[in-house]
């Protein structure tokens, strides 16, 4: 059955109302009908099956038939800052992170980051960026969609510490002597109440010296590591993708133990 995305507010009493996009896409696209059953989800850890009903202009409301938990989503929440790498790649970490299971992206400027956007850019880059992760969302089973968030910079260190203020843990992707071995680090973890990490990636380049300091000398309740996924340098839309599947296997979501 077709997965679509639906806002809390547009079910009432089991009945469901699909509209702009997603009607569309229903009535044009699919060409389904009266009694043809769809899948959707509000975020709420639930998948609904919806029965179609009434096909009017412009929307279709259905009749929510069946609730079940939804199995997709990862037991623990990894939220991923990426520095904006150039070549609108950004694009192809949100798609892939998306199947994956990663739960929101922060895209991050950095000193060494290319791609600098303006405000005016930044709305329609995070608008375009939204799209692809609900469509990516739909097309691999997700319970819900992972949220592009408005873009951080390390210009604003306070911005940056309420940031990883949020979190249980934080990793920091860097090739310096001290870092740790990803797996080792994430092994410790299970024994631990872990419900949510951050996971830093660089840009082309990585994080500068002073960039990881800035990160190390603001944190507080929040445990900060620097990580490395071994010998060999990956381009930072690859390094991404890797490390939320290292982590996502270590904790069982992708087959680990």
């Amino acid at each position: 059955m077709n997965r679509f995305f639906v806002k809390p507010e547009y079910v009432e009493n089991d009945v469901v109302e699909i509209s702009g996009d997603d009607f569309n896409h229903i009535s044009n696209s699919l060409r389904l009908k009266k009694g043809d059953k769809i899948i959707i989800s509000i975020g709420d850890g639930y998948d609904y099956i919806v029965k179609l009903s009434n096909f009017k202009d412009y929307s279709v409301l259905g009749q929510i038939i069946k609730k079940k938990t939804n199995q997709t989503e990862p037991s623990i929440n990894i939220d991923l800052a990426q520095a904006i790498p150039k070549n609108r790649n950004i694009e192809f970490v949100i798609q892939k992170g998306t199947e994956i299971g990663v739960n929101n992206i922060i895209p991050l400027e950095t000193e060494r980051t290319i791609v600098k956007l303006s405000k005016n850019k930044e709305k329609r880059r995070i608008e375009r960026w939204q799209t692809i992760a609900e469509e990516s969302a739909k097309q691999s089973q997700r319970g819900k969609i992972p949220k592009i968030s408005g873009l951080v910079s390390f210009d604003n260190k306070d911005d940056i510490k309420e940031l990883i203020n949020k979190y249980d843990r934080v990793l920091i992707l860097y090739a310096g002597e001290t870092s740790k071995n990803i797996e080792n680090t994430i092994k410790k973890y299970k024994n631990e109440k872990v419900n949510n990490i951050l996971l830093f990636i660089g840009p082309e380049g990585g994080f500068t010296k002073q960039e990881v300091e800035i990160l190390e000398s603001i944190q507080s309740s929040t445990e900060l590591e620097t990580i490395s996924l071994g010998p060999r340098i990956l381009r930072t839309e690859t390094a991404g993708i890797v490390a939320l599947s290292a982590i996502l296997y270590e904790f069982g979501d992708l087959g680990g133990e």
